[in-house]
């Protein structure tokens, strides 16, 4: 059972928490949030669908709670971002490692996987649909941060340098969902929600 973060008392904030994140029609912007119960709701609306198996849902729930926390202290989201990439590759590793041998198996390498074998394109990534923008090259290494670039400066260096990578936590929601959506649908039939 994953613990539900909804629970954590935030508290009021002088200023508001204003977030890197993409916006409708726009890959850059920010969003402001003015009250905890927004930034709640916000998270709270980027939950991982419940198929998905628990470890990875529980890494991810990990991850939203670390961006919750960041309304206290904004260090928090970047700690946040790297657990979301760990998630990631958890749930890759999960989905293909098995098409790899051990010493293969990279996160670039899993990666580039779901576009090049997967099939994985921008079309099927909502947060690039809604914002008109592109996300394969950071999976693919056309696009330099590629998600595993950044992750292993995360995880190798200074995690807490610079602003918040705009919607990553969506960002690998909606890549965790393309890399299960077979197992999803399979264990969708005949449950009603």
């Amino acid at each position: 059972m994953i613990v539900n973060f909804l629970d954590i008392p935030l508290p009021a904030r002088e200023e508001p928490l204003l977030v890197p994140w993409p916006v409708q029609e726009s890959p850059s912007g920010f969003i402001r949030f003015d009250h905890a119960d927004q930034w709640r709701a916000f998270l709270v609306n980027l939950d991982i669908n419940f198929r998905v198996p628990l470890v990875v849902r529980a890494k991810y729930a990990r991850a939203q709670k670390l961006y919750l926390l960041g309304w206290i202290d904004a260090d928090l989201i970047k700690t946040g971002e790297l657990v979301a990439l760990i998630a990631l590759e958890l749930a890759l590793v999960d989905r293909y490692g098995g098409c790899f041998k051990k010493r293969d198996r990279t996160f670039a390498a899993l990666l580039k996987h779901l576009v090049n074998v997967d099939g994985l394109t921008d079309d099927q990534i909502p947060i690039a649909v809604r914002c008109g923008s592109t996300a394969i090259g950071q999976l693919t290494g056309a696009t330099i941060p590629t998600l595993a670039q950044i992750r292993n400066a995360m995880a190798h260096g200074d995690p807490f340098d610079g602003l918040p990578f705009a919607g990553l936590l969506e960002l690998v929601r909606d890549l965790i969902t393309f890399a299960y959506r077979h197992f999803i649908a399979e264990h969708s039939r005949g449950v009603s929600v």
